[in-house]
């Protein structure tokens, strides 16, 4: 049984009983969550924050709020709809009990939605655009972090005067405690958007802003550890090479450098702030932290991207689990008496998706369920929010009539259906899971003079094929190089104070109207005269 699956089963039916304790909650609140002095963020006359603050507040007046103390917003990187049905399939059939039927972690919290994830510019958007609209309350281009509409991708002069406040900023300065995890870079798009203001979401390091100015604008490792974001109490997840000089060897990995240009050792500067601070570099550093005191962590566990969850335990350091990370953050958040906001992203379940490998998506999704049912251990459902949800979708399909039971990641077997059977048109099998495009599309020939894959565009005959191995791609529709992401809504689930809020169809940059409001942190919005 693997590792994902393991911790998951270990904790769901805790995660269920915390779930169900919050819907039996009707009652008047009795929480005793610290109230604060709501702060107006810079954004508020931006028509799409406007706007989504009053269809909030207007479910506000319908159906109340009760007040919370802590919010976790957790980020499926990717988790669109098909997604956590086939991890739900995926894990049940892994523990040896019924797929079909078996309930992830994130599955038990009692309230649930639908949220628009389009951005300003595109159908279907990017991690940019849509994470900026659950952190900072409105949507804007994709490519963008943390600047409205206003400004033009690319150009720093234009970003001046459409930086948005985030919910992490307003929570820094009311005193709550700030943290922010991810299994991806803390530079890109999803942990970047707690933080980071740029109109262009590779500005990670200084070296990346080729054509920009670092007089004008900060690259976004760089905000990091500049901005009010320096004060955050946690920061766990990858990227360190966009921390370190190019002439610095990686801690891990000697025969890699950092990628800084202006020779800056950005994680040495943030240690030197004050003498509260630890930064990590693998799991060893990670255990000897003693969370449970008012330390400051920084830890970066790979140069770039964490390790998919599938490959984490051959890690040479050896880097913690997404679980262990959350348990961890919010065994320091907890501290802070007022209360306190974390983000926890599950990053690579997009990069599995986008190389059109589901074993690691599905095993990343679990990992991430793992967390989840972390928190709703860990944390009181009377004075915590906890959402979940994804930033996007995917182009994964879960198709074919495969008869009850068929391995998820299996070929297609003929059922009763005379609809369709276990082959294709042209006489070959088809797995249950594909994608409507990506790199698995066509048959590799051979390469180019670059290195780039020819194909003839015809398909694999999948017959003897071990179509879960761990680096077996799913076939798709459309060739690409890179599988794309998907448009439809995805789904979002709340347990704790607001969860009422989180129902029927929303747009996505609703959420972080509903998480300020629950935390008392953003005012209503104004009454029109």
């Amino acid at each position: 049984m693997r590792l994902a699956v393991a911790a998951l089963v270990s904790t769901l039916a805790l995660a269920a009983a915390c779930a169900a304790a919050v819907a039996t909650s009707a009652a008047p609140s009795t929480s005793t969550a610290p109230r604060h002095e709501p702060i107006l963020p810079v954004q508020a006359e931006d028509t799409y924050y406007k706007s989504a603050a009053e269809a909030v507040d207007i479910r506000i007046a319908e159906r109340g709020i009760k007040p919370a103390k802590n919010v976790i917003l957790f980020v499926g990187d990717g988790m669109g709809v098909s997604t956590i049905t086939a991890s739900r399939i995926y894990a049940g059939q892994s523990a040896g009990v019924d797929g079909e039927s078996f309930r992830l972690a994130m599955e038990s919290l009692p309230w649930s939605a639908l949220s628009k994830t389009y951005s300003h510019d595109y159908q279907v958007s990017d991690s940019a655009a849509t994470a900026t609209a659950m952190t900072a309350g409105l949507k804007t281009k994709s490519g963008f972090l943390g600047v409205s509409s206003a400004a033009n991708f690319g150009n720093c002069a234009s970003a001046q005067g459409t930086e948005a406040d985030t919910l992490f900023e307003i929570a820094q300065r009311a005193g709550l405690a700030t943290g922010v995890i991810s299994t991806a870079r803390i530079t890109h798009a999803t942990p970047g958007a707690t933080y980071a203001k740029v109109p262009h979401r590779n500005w990670e390091a200084d070296a990346d802003m080729r054509g920009a100015s670092s007089d004008t604008c900060k690259d976004i490792a760089r905000q990091l550890i500049e901005g009010p974001s320096s004060d955050f109490d946690v920061i766990l997840g990858g990227g360190r090479a966009k921390f370190l000089p190019a002439e610095t060897p990686d801690p891990e990995y000697p025969d890699q450098t950092g990628e800084r240009a202006d020779g800056r050792n950005l994680m040495e500067e943030w240690a030197a702030k004050d003498g509260t601070r630890k930064t990590v570099f693998d799991r060893a550093g990670f255990a000897a932290i003693d969370f449970a005191s008012d330390v400051k962590v920084f830890g970066l566990f790979e140069p770039s991207h964490m390790q998919y969850e599938l490959d984490r335990e051959a890690d040479t350091a050896g880097e913690p689990s997404l679980e262990e990370m959350t348990r961890a953050a919010i065994t320091r958040l907890s501290r802070n008496e007022d209360g306190f906001v974390l983000m926890v992203e599950g990053g690579r379940i997009d990069h599995a998706h986008h190389a059109g490998n589901a074993i690691r998506a599905l095993e990343d999704t679990l990992a991430f369920d793992a967390a989840i049912a972390a928190a709703l251990e860990m944390t009181n459902a009377e004075d915590t929010l906890i959402i979940v949800t994804a930033d996007h979708s995917h182009s994964l399909t879960i198709n074919g009539y495969p008869q009850r039971g068929n391995p998820i990641l299996g070929l297609v077997t003929a059922g009763a259906s005379s609809e369709g059977g276990s082959l294709g048109a042209d006489g070959l099998p088809y797995t249950t899971l594909s994608y409507a495009n990506g790199p698995g599309a066509c048959r590799e020939t051979d390469k180019d003079a670059e290195g780039k894959p020819e194909y003839d565009c015809k398909r694999y005959d999948l017959t003897g094929i071990d179509t879960g191995a761990p680096d077996f791609r799913q076939q798709s529709l459309v060739p690409l190089y890179s599988e794309t992401h998907g448009g439809e809504d995805v789904a979002a689930f709340a347990s704790g104070p607001g969860a009422n809020l989180i129902s029927g169809v929303i747009e996505q940059n609703e959420i972080f109207h509903v998480m300020g409001r629950a935390v008392g942190l953003i005012p209503a919005p104004a009454a029109e005269e």
